[in-house]
């Protein structure tokens, strides 16, 4: 068995208390749910997301709703029915949104100014959930420790599709999924299971 990165480094393996963390909710938009980027498992992601959900307002934790715009007449359209968040997962008064246009949600978003103005400096633990996997979930992990956060993936609270690899085989969701999350906890970040795997 390989040796990760994060081993090498001798990084902190505990996974956070969900009380005192933030939890960054990442793409939750209908656009994921039907038509060209329907995803594999989005259903089952969206409900476990909304557990997590749940347990993080129970708890106390911060929460951030992330969008992404992709402009009038997309399928990330934020002003129309498509691009909205997920009726499950949506925010609740007191809840920010921040709207980004790259995979990273740290990248030219207010989410770094937001997290300060929650109390979360660099150090602070968070929660990642969301769509697609492989692509703004492991990116928005690789922003958060870029900046000095520590991230932690809930897995069964993201989805992916499959996708067409450069040599013309077809590279299963799950197996994209799985990539994308060893990805992570190779340098960037943890991964737990499920919500439950977090402490209260």
């Amino acid at each position: 068995m390989s040796t990760s990165l994060r081993t090498v480094l001798a990084l902190d393996e505990r996974p956070p208390r969900l009380g005192d963390a933030v939890l960054v909710m990442i793409d939750f938009q209908e656009t994921y749910r039907r038509g060209v980027m329907a995803l594999d498992g989005a259903e089952p992601a969206l409900a476990a997301a909304a557990d997590l959900l749940a347990r993080a307002r129970t708890a106390g934790a911060p929460v951030v709703h992330v969008v992404n715009d992709g402009g009038p007449g997309s399928p990330y359209d934020i002003g129309a029915a498509i691009g909205a968040i997920s009726a499950e997962v949506a925010p609740v008064d007191g809840e920010t949104v921040v709207v980004k246009r790259f995979p990273d949600a740290f990248h030219e978003t207010t989410l770094a100014r937001t997290l300060l103005d929650l109390g979360a400096s660099p150090g602070t633990d968070l929660v990642l959930a969301g769509f697609m996997t492989h692509m703004c979930v492991t990116f928005t992990a690789q922003g958060a420790f870029r900046l000095g956060y520590r991230p932690t993936v809930v897995a069964d609270a993201t989805a992916t599709r499959a996708l067409t690899a450069p040599d013309g085989t077809v590279v299963p969701a799950a197996v994209l999924g799985t990539a994308a999350l060893t990805t992570v906890t190779d340098l960037f970040g943890l991964v737990v299971p499920t919500a439950a795997a977090l402490g209260a």
